[in-house]
């Protein structure tokens, strides 16, 4: 395969960056290249640095837009394409109405096959390379998101979701089903070329004990395997979760219980949480998911981030697509802001791109091999043009620092702005 040399303006981090000034958190590269070979970043500097190295290598010149890691959404629902946009009053209502009757489609591996196609396509477009996703309960739509990520070569981690109880029939298994058809995809999938299975009880509602006896084995049994749930999204959801396990403590308590609490789970919302919910997440590591746009669509309420980041926590950050309404991680910036701001919390755009690409690979434990341009680390790129639209351009008229471009993208960009994305080197748009 013949090495690829990217051109342009460089943009990657090494640590979340504390305010604007922090220069010691990311570097910037005016004239920036990247050299790749084999789907791997094989230098990464100044353009004088790299060019030397490039030999006979095609060149790509990028030149004015921004090069950055490409994007991590670590909250999506694969199934969902279809649902995004169908009004809904409140989670469990939306969830009954709408989410559940279009799950249960993917048991037709053709249907589950086409969808998963234009499901990466769409994650492309908008300039995201890697996401953790929830499938349907059949293992065929598991299956098939596997192997359309598989065939471009694309860092993907997902599940089938468990889910036996308070749930059509049609889109429940049993405890030892769920467990069973668990371990034969993580036999076949984890670990598979770029492939990372994601143990996924859909939440404490939808599990029987005995199923949540069996996700913990699972857990037990494959520590290398992430784990991923919802907790506290909505106030009925904990009510009616709680009173399915009358001796828990607490929503969180639960799956505590079960031996699934660690530093490889995702805890999607995590918004209406006690004092001890959060200091146990801080301890065992576990990694709140905040969803901005789900979050306001729903109406479920607000994530209080700097509460969960005083405490220690590792937050992530998503789409959560269908309840969210774009594939966008730059309109889930923009969502996430404002809620922000509505609890006198800050969200400066250094920090919120350090946090869609180095930072939610740091809360998947992957920033050893996605999230930044570092050489040695894998070449999944996206290519940013703040002029993208005649009002961006407008803006940037006026803007002439780093921070306040990334941030006409953060609140005005979403695929437009995304000129192209690399997967494993590849483009993709």
């Amino acid at each position: 395969m013949t090495d690829t040399l990217l051109r342009g303006r460089l943009l990657s981090f090494s640590a979340q960056p504390q305010d604007p000034d922090d220069t010691g958190a990311y570097r910037y590269e005016e004239d920036g290249a990247l050299l790749l070979r084999d789907g791997i970043i094989l230098a990464s500097g100044t353009h004088d640095e790299v060019a030397p190295q490039a030999g006979g290598a095609t060149v790509i010149d990028h030149r004015p837009h921004l090069m950055m890691a490409g994007f991590i959404d670590p909250h999506i629902h694969f199934p969902q394409l279809q649902v995004v946009a169908s009004w809904g009053r409140q989670l469990l209502d939306w969830l009954n109405g709408y989410v559940f009757p279009e799950e249960a489609r993917f048991v037709d591996p053709e249907h589950a096959q086409a969808m998963a196609t234009r499901f990466l396509d769409l994650l492309c477009a908008h300039g995201t390379t890697t996401a953790v996703a929830y499938c349907s309960v059949h293992p065929a739509s598991a299956d098939a998101y596997f192997e359309a990520a598989a065939a471009r070569d694309m860092r993907m981690i997902g599940g089938k979701v468990m889910m036996d109880r308070n749930a059509p029939d049609n889109l429940r298994d049993t405890a030892q089903q769920g467990y069973d058809e668990t371990e034969a995809l993580i036999a076949k999938w984890h670990g598979r070329g770029r492939a990372g299975y994601a143990i996924s009880p859909r939440f404490a509602i939808t599990s029987t004990p005995e199923q949540m006896e069996m996700a913990g084995a699972l857990v037990a049994a494959h520590p290398g395997c992430h784990v991923q749930t919802h907790l506290s999204e909505n106030r009925d959801e904990i009510a009616f979760a709680t009173s399915l396990y009358p001796r828990a403590r607490d929503y969180l308590d639960i799956y505590e219980h079960y031996g699934l609490l660690n530093d490889r789970m995702l805890l999607g919302h995590a918004i209406h949480l006690s004092d001890r919910e959060v200091a146990r997440i801080a301890e065992t590591g576990a990694r709140p998911v905040f969803c901005p746009t789900s979050n306001l669509f729903l109406g479920s309420g607000l994530f209080d981030e700097a509460r969960m980041r005083d405490a220690g926590a590792c937050n992530a950050i998503a789409t959560d697509i269908g309840a969210g309404t774009s594939y966008s991680m730059l309109q889930t910036l923009n969502e996430g802001y404002k809620i922000l701001q509505l609890q006198n919390q800050s969200l400066h755009a250094l920090r919120a791109f350090d946090w869609i690409t180095r930072g939610n690979a740091a809360a998947l434990g992957l920033a050893d091999r996605i999230g930044t341009l570092d050489a040695g680390t894998e070449a999944d790129i996206v290519i940013l043009d703040a002029r993208a639209t005649p009002a961006m351009a407008l803006r940037m008229e006026r803007v002439e620092r780093l921070e306040d471009e990334l941030f006409v993208l953060q609140m005005l960009g979403d695929d437009r702005a995304v000129a192209q994305t690399y997967v494993a080197g590849r483009p993709q748009k």
